[in-house]
């Protein structure tokens, strides 16, 4: 970039055609999205105003951002945030960042939680949760039930209670550190949400470099055959569920039937369920305890 007048429509230029040659994926979405958030507007504001010229603040504030998108630090992370079912969550370097795909276990959630409704609120658990986008947006649009959350890391944990904080769900949820669902011992649930590390560890290597490099590596693996967390919650979550409760799990691609099939091995699961996500892939396991 050189001195001359940069005008919002040339810097936008500029920026897709340099995030291209870089093999940056989405590299105008990606230049709109980090200028709005310098010019603190929305992408909008961009198309409507292409001949408005930068402030040297603004530009040397982009410039630092183009230098991370193109290091593949994800665009998440460089604002600091990510919308999630409407929601704004801060993410960092030590929780995933939230994916749309996501949202179809929240759905479920919300959905079957909605159907068990009744005088007293509904505890649930999420295992994993990363920056608490799960369990935060189905306390946020059920108002009948509380949470415990747990995640190994406390990086993670203390990003979800900001979270949980900014979101004014603090006094709903309880945050536990520790290993899936051994803090929880002794309490049932009406439901036990998880969305755990579930890429085969020899795939790792194949992810795109903002997920490989820039993301917790112990978020993503989940063992040689990417089930290793599945087995563990399938055979522990059941016991832990109310009668009539359930369990939905995030699942990767070609994952759900044997997901399905480690939940049906369990005496105390009545059946199962599985939900495809908005490319028709099947993305969620559902597993009910027999009432």
């Amino acid at each position: 970039m050189n001195d001359k007048i940069w005008t919002i429509g040339r810097i936008l230029k500029w920026t897709e055609q340099y995030f291209k040659d870089k093999g940056i994926e989405s590299p105008r979405l990606d230049a709109e999205v980090l200028l709005a958030h310098v010019l603190e507007k929305q992408r909008i504001y961009l198309y409507v105003h292409f001949d408005e010229p930068l402030q040297p603040g603004e530009l040397a504030a982009y410039r630092e951002m183009i230098k991370k998108r193109v290091l593949r630090v994800p665009v998440a992370q460089i604002l600091g945030e990510k919308e999630f079912m409407g929601l704004t969550f801060k993410v960092t370097a030590d929780t995933l960042v939230p994916r749309p795909d996501t949202e179809i276990l929240v759905q479920a959630a919300v959905d079957r939680l909605r159907a068990m409704a009744g005088e007293e609120p509904l505890r649930f658990a999420d295992i994993g949760t990363g920056s608490g986008a799960i369990c935060l947006s189905v306390l946020h649009y059920l108002s009948d039930t509380v949470a415990d959350t747990v995640d190994i890391s406390p990086a993670a944990r203390a990003v979800a209670e900001e979270n949980a904080a900014s979101l004014g769900l603090a006094d709903r949820i309880t945050f536990h550190t520790g290993d899936l669902l051994q803090p929880l011992s002794g309490i049932s649930f009406a439901a036990i949400l998880s969305n755990p590390p579930y890429i085969p560890e020899a795939d790792i290597a194949t992810l795109a470099p903002e997920v490989r490099l820039k993301e917790p590596h112990t978020a993503l693996s989940g063992g040689q055959d990417g089930l290793d967390f599945y087995r563990r919650l399938a055979n522990e979550a059941p016991a832990m569920l109310v009668p009539g409760g359930f369990t939905a799990f995030e699942v990767g691609i070609h994952q759900a039937g044997d997901v399905a099939d480690l939940l049906k091995a369990n005496p105390l699961i009545d059946r199962t369920e599985i939900l495809p996500d908005y490319a028709g892939i099947d993305r969620v396991v559902v597993g009910w305890r027999k009432n």
